[in-house]
């Protein structure tokens, strides 16, 4: 019984603060799609922002079928070139890099309908430890490291568009 009292409780105050799930991401109610499209092409970037899209349930159009008329409830986003820059963090004793600090920095532009363009710019940071010796291992595991970022990235970027979209 005690236990019950405090579930209820737990999720009444959960439900009261705003709480929602991660994967339950919203759109404003007079937005019924996203379009996104990217100055670069064959964007990887691009590629993963539709795939998790997708995932959330939101409704997307093809950038290239957006037309006159759907530009009063479609989202436009933007995909400006992505930047990759690596800082050093340590060295071996012979001078080799032992660790770098992977940056992965997002430009985009969001248009919500009537509205002017959205500048938004954020920053992904990993750690990666680097080994001469195992170079074709590490490249491959760089190249992983840089895929989670991406995903990251698109999911930050869904994420944004409710906060965006309350600041207009």
């Amino acid at each position: 019984m005690r236990s019950a009292i405090m579930l209820i409780t737990t999720c009444l105050v959960m439900a009261g603060c705003g709480f929602h799930l991660r994967g339950s991401q919203t759109l404003p109610p007079d937005i019924n799609a996203v379009a996104s499209t990217s100055v670069v092409a064959h964007s990887l970037l691009k590629r993963e922002l539709d795939e998790r899209l997708s995932v959330y349930e939101i409704p997307r159009k093809p950038f290239d079928a957006v037309t006159r008329e759907d530009m009063n409830d479609t989202v436009i986003i933007r995909l400006l070139p992505e930047t990759i820059e690596r800082r050093l963090l340590s060295v071996f004793s012979t001078g080799q890099v032992a660790e770098y600090e992977l940056i992965y920095g997002v430009n985009y532009l969001v248009t919500f309908p009537g509205h002017d363009p959205i500048k938004a710019y954020f920053e992904i940071m990993r750690d990666y430890q680097d080994d001469p010796d195992k170079v074709l291992a590490k490249s491959r595991e760089l190249d992983l490291v840089v895929s989670e970022m991406r995903k990251e990235a698109a999911d930050r970027i869904i994420r944004r568009l409710a906060l965006q979209a309350s600041e207009l």
